[in-house]
């Protein structure tokens, strides 16, 4: 266990003026606070918080970290508290140990509502301050280092939590050296026999190749050094869980691997790293399509080096990774090697976003909390954009846009702002039109085509890749049904305050929002077009002293001459007219153009209605409204439900060549080429058939149930009447719901 004075002598060799006092008092603290607990393996409990901190002192970080580490397990399996920290420490580092307590209660594996609702926590926690998460990858990584001392099902939990969160936010935070040893560890628990296996068959090409190692090594620096430029090399083999994964994503075996030696070279400037590629490409041949500049343009995660691929001595191909100190620093340490939370220094939030691409990542992950998204959406986004290679593609303006590989243009258009995504028309991907679903590649440039108005339809969300697509993308189309239900809901409202006999405004409405529970008027609308409140409860919102007083139900006689007028039982109050254009109640009912107007309308599930038909609407809570002949069986189903019951009449021009459902029954013929004939009847006539369904109801005759499209009843009458005159047909019915 790591002694008091070594613990400050850590700090002390990277920052001289480090408060050793505060550094002492911390260690003291936590060891009298820990007592005599004990962690599974047996050791004092003291001594993980212990090598924490000296994890995060390898990293060079501030004195508040380091204490908030040596301290961040006192509140949540101590009698600390909160108030103590803060008093003995300052508030600074008791909220940097209050935030790590507070992850400490997440669990990242459970059912996955819940896990995705404590990873917006965690993440939450993390926007607030970095070093949160600092701390906390540091605690997972010595948790991983021991936990072959854990039971085997809580083992499994936590390896796959560290694999599925922790070590791809390391990586999408910079920290390639932590990713590298939480995968490999995760690895080694949760496929042993793969890790062994792939870690023995490294482990015999290093010692069949070490020699080439060397020798590469050797001459590089030899060469580089002929030409004035000092450079350090470095072999390297790859991690195991890399050398696993690649295996599994090309579906290849470890001998079809070809780059598993790379070799890093690391000099003084940017120019060195530049030449250093003319060297190496003079003297081994070239692999085509890897050479990578991520010098001038860096990954999202601030990763800057120079790749390329050579054949090198003995045929055996070896990566190279060109890049400064600095740079190397970055790659290792990512967001840790900024020097925001070094020196002692307060961490500079500005400062941060403005220099490190890691940290505005993950503002704009947060961001996406604004939007509505579920947990569930959210946590689905966010691993999408955890896990994803990156594509660099340009504006026409020379803008760099970092994407997850597999994006398309719609993806790039939210990039650049969610108003172009939602009013995205086309695009030309290098000056050449392109569909929007077309998969974009590095150094396209991409200009989107817009149109003011537009809607992102729901289709797209299956399209793109990155998760603020998708956010925009379900947040455009609830809006978009909102604003339908809202329109309709609006209609109902109005027609109900005729009836009722009382004026209506949204003054008005707007001063009973209370009694409705409501917070908006288009919350109170839209409830009302989804069918989840009445139209009536409205009136009385508005007019306490508003009795709706319902007529009893009396049908009306087609023999009473008033032809076209029906009263329908218990829908009091409520009469419906064959369509024409006078009448107080054709004036007060809804128009009907079809499913492709702007109100959220269905037809009765079967047998369905078209103009012609006298026709009634079914307000169905969360649905919108359900169109039913005024025939239809199914009617009866809503004799108890008056409030339901909604005027409806057709809005149309007449030979329009819109095409509505209708259901016919057929009963014809057992013989080759009688579906044939029926079919061709329907085509002949200009229709459509939707759905066949065909039963025997003897060995003579089959039952044929078509679910046809036509403009109208005119239309639909005048094909039973040729069906009906073929030899094959013995009789044909419509069928209505």
């Amino acid at each position: 266990m790591m002694r008091q004075y070594e613990l400050v002598d850590r700090v002390r060799r990277y920052n001289p003026h480090t408060d050793e006092a505060a550094l002492n008092r911390a260690y003291v603290y936590a060891m009298k606070a820990h007592g005599m607990q004990k962690r599974a393996s047996g050791d004092p409990y003291f001594s993980h918080p212990l090598e924490v901190a000296a994890i995060l002192t390898d990293m060079k970080l501030d004195d508040a970290t380091i204490i908030a580490a040596v301290l961040h397990d006192t509140i949540e399996d101590t009698d600390s508290t909160r108030e103590e920290i803060d008093r003995l420490f300052g508030p600074a580092i008791g909220k940097l140990v209050d935030g790590l307590t507070k992850l400490k209660k997440l669990d990242l594996v459970s059912k996955r509502a819940a896990q995705a609702e404590n990873f917006r926590k965690l993440l939450l926690a993390i926007a607030e301050d970095v070093r949160v998460l600092l701390v906390k990858l540091a605690d997972r990584l010595h948790n991983m280092r021991t936990l072959h001392f854990v039971p085997p099902e809580k083992r499994a939990r936590i390896a796959e939590e560290t694999l599925d969160i922790y070590a791809p936010l390391a990586g999408r935070m910079g920290m390639q050296h932590m990713r590298d040893e939480l995968e490999n560890l995760a690895f080694k628990h949760l496929m042993p026999e793969a890790y062994e296996m792939i870690a023995g068959r490294l482990e015999d090409l290093r010692k069949k190749n070490g020699r080439i190692i060397t020798t590469i090594e050797e001459e590089l620096t030899r060469e580089l050094a002929e030409r004035g430029i000092t450079a350090k090399v470095e072999g390297r083999q790859k991690q195991p869980y890399s050398v696993w994964r690649k295996m599994e994503r090309k579906s290849i075996s470890f001998e079809q691997l070809s780059d598993i030696f790379g070799f890093r070279v690391i000099v003084p400037t940017v120019e060195d790293c530049y030449r250093v590629i003319g060297v190496v490409h003079t003297k081994w041949a070239v692999v085509p399509g890897r050479f990578k500049d991520y010098i001038s343009t860096p990954k999202p995660n601030d990763y800057q080096s120079i790749h390329t691929t050579v054949v090198g001595p003995g045929r055996q191909r070896a990566e190279l990774q060109v890049r400064t100190e600095l740079m190397h620093e970055i790659a290792r340490n990512g967001i840790a090697a900024h020097g925001f939370y070094k020196d002692g220094l307060r961490a500079d939030r500005l400062g941060l976003t403005s220099e490190s691409r890691a940290y505005q990542w993950l503002r704009r992950t947060i961001a996406l909390l604004a939007d509505g998204d579920t947990p569930e959406e959210f946590l689905e986004h966010t691993k999408l954009e955890l896990f994803h290679d990156q594509v660099f593609c340009f504006t026409p303006q020379g803008r760099l846009i970092a994407l997850p590989r597999g994006a398309t243009p719609i993806d790039f258009a939210y990039a650049v702002h969610t108003e172009l995504g939602n009013t995205a028309v086309g695009a030309k991907i290098n000056g050449r039109h392109a569909p929007l679903s077309s998969e974009l590649q590095n150094g396209d440039e991409v200009e989107i085509a817009s149109a003011p108005g537009q809607v992102p339809p729901a289709v797209w969300e299956s399209l793109v890749m990155t998760g603020k697509a998708r956010s925009a993308i379900r947040r455009a189309t609830r809006d978009a049904v909102r604003a339908q239900y809202a329109g309709l809901g609006r209609q109902i409202v109005t027609r109900a305050f005729e009836r009722a006999g009382k004026p209506f405004s949204d003054e008005k409405l707007k001063n009973a929002l209370p009694r409705l529970a409501r917070s908006t008027i288009d919350d109170v609308l839209a409830a009302v077009g989804r069918g989840e409140m009445f139209s009536g409860d409205v009136v009385k919102a508005v007019y306490p002293e508003f009795v709706d007083e319902r007529k009893t139900a009396t049908p009306l006689s087609r023999q009473r001459g008033e032809p076209g007028w029906f009263g329908i039982k218990k829908a009091s109050g409520l009469v419906f007219k064959v369509p024409g254009p006078e009448g107080e109640s054709d004036r007060k009912s809804i128009p009907i153009r079809g499913l492709q107007g702007d109100l959220p309308v269905r037809f009765a599930p079967h047998g369905g209605a078209v103009p012609g038909d006298r026709i009634v609407g079914i307000l169905t809570p969360g649905e919108g409204i359900t169109i039913y002949p005024i025939q239809a069986p199914d009617l009866t189903a809503f004799d108890e439900q008056p409030e339901r019951w909604l005027d409806v009449r057709w809005d149309i021009e007449e030979g329009g060549q819109e095409f509505f459902p209708a259901e016919i029954k057929v009963t014809a013929i057992n013989e080759p080429g009688t579906l044939g004939t029926i079919a061709t009847v329907i085509g002949e006539a200009g229709a459509n058939i939707d759905n066949v369904v065909m039963k025997p109801i003897s060995p003579d005759f089959r039952e044929i149930i078509i679910d046809v499209e036509v403009n109208d009843l005119k239309h639909l009458n005048m094909i039973m009447q040729q069906l009906r005159v073929r030899p094959v047909v013995h009789h044909v019915e419509r069928v209505n719901g």
